[in-house]
């Protein structure tokens, strides 16, 4: 294994009967990075991420996490890593202190390590006083915390992170996100599913899947330079599904995507140019153009692109 890698993955799949959950993927992850996986429900991450964990048995493939053969050496590979699922792996039953207590034993900390790394997660996550508090009781933010509490008690190499901010509000999805980039500055590697786009960007490397296969990667700004070679304009007009039938016919865009209220065209004009080709076209139907603006693609843009 090259030791610059936490995660080494070649040829890996995984097959349930006749469905193919995981088709042939192969990918590296470097440490310290937060490495992104990104797609739709159902594209496959989750058993990507059960196969590195030691979790499920790869159909073929090999590959190595922290070192060890995620075939052969399955429970060294849990002893290095944590893993926080969407569902934040709590027991709601328990207090905010007997769950950090029933991880440690899982992870067989002694009592002085536990006593010392008890109060770091508790201080880290910001629930001083709420030790006693019943877990099933606290807000999603909390219940997040402390989810990746639990998972770093016994200082992994690396966490994986499955849907780790599904259901929680935009506020504590943007804090956890800034306490990941604290985990990796640590040099802990990061590897975290998600089918927020928007969070990809805060990743060092990320990758597409699609129906089970990685259909891109690299970094985020890298991957929108390659993908998106046109110019990207945004659009917004009083009828916007007739606007698209329209410039559906127009030689010079090339690809149009409907996102919301606005519609984004991909086009190599110049905008001076495209308002003079598009404009009268749409006003000669009756559509108001209230916007035309060029536009910075993001990764849901890169996602649409390649999807379709």
């Amino acid at each position: 294994m090259n030791q610059d890698y936490t995660v080494e993955a070649k040829n890996l799949s995984k097959r349930f009967g006749s469905f193919t959950a995981v088709d042939d993927i192969s990918f590296q992850v470097r440490k310290g990075e937060i490495f992104g996986f990104l797609g739709a429900n159902g594209a496959g991450k989750t058993t990507t991420i059960r196969m590195l964990c030691g979790l499920l048995t790869p159909s073929s493939g090999e590959g190595k996490v922290a070192g060890f053969d995620m075939i052969t050496q399955t429970e060294l590979i849990k002893t290095k890593i944590g893993y926080m699922s969407q569902k934040f792996s709590l027991y709601d039953d328990l207090t905010v202190e007997e769950n950090i207590n029933f991880f440690a034993g899982m992870y067989g900390l002694g009592k002085r390590e536990l006593k010392l790394r008890k109060g770091e997660i508790i201080q880290s996550a910001g629930l001083e006083g709420m030790e006693h508090r019943i877990a099933g009781t606290l807000a999603g933010g909390w219940k997040q915390r402390l989810a990746l509490g639990t998972a770093l008690l016994h200082t992994p190499k690396i966490i994986f992170l499955d849907e780790p901010t599904a259901g929680v509000d935009p506020v504590s999805r943007r804090n956890f996100w800034k306490v990941i980039q604290e985990i990796s500055q640590k040099g802990v590697t990061v590897f975290v599913t998600t089918h927020y786009l928007d969070e990809a960007e805060y990743c060092h490397s990320i990758r597409l899947m699609d129906k089970g296969k990685i259909v891109a990667g690299g970094a985020p700004e890298q991957l929108k330079r390659d993908v998106i070679t046109d110019r990207m304009y945004q659009l917004e007009t009083d009828k916007l599904m007739e606007a698209k039938k329209i410039i559906d016919n127009t030689e010079e865009i090339r690809k149009v995507s409907v996102l919301g209220m606005k519609m984004n065209l991909f086009s190599s004009l110049d905008l001076a140019p495209l308002e003079k080709k598009l404009l009268p076209l749409l006003e000669k139907k009756g559509i108001k153009v209230i916007a035309l603006e060029e536009a910075e693609p993001t990764l849901e843009d890169v996602f649409v692109h390649l999807i379709r």
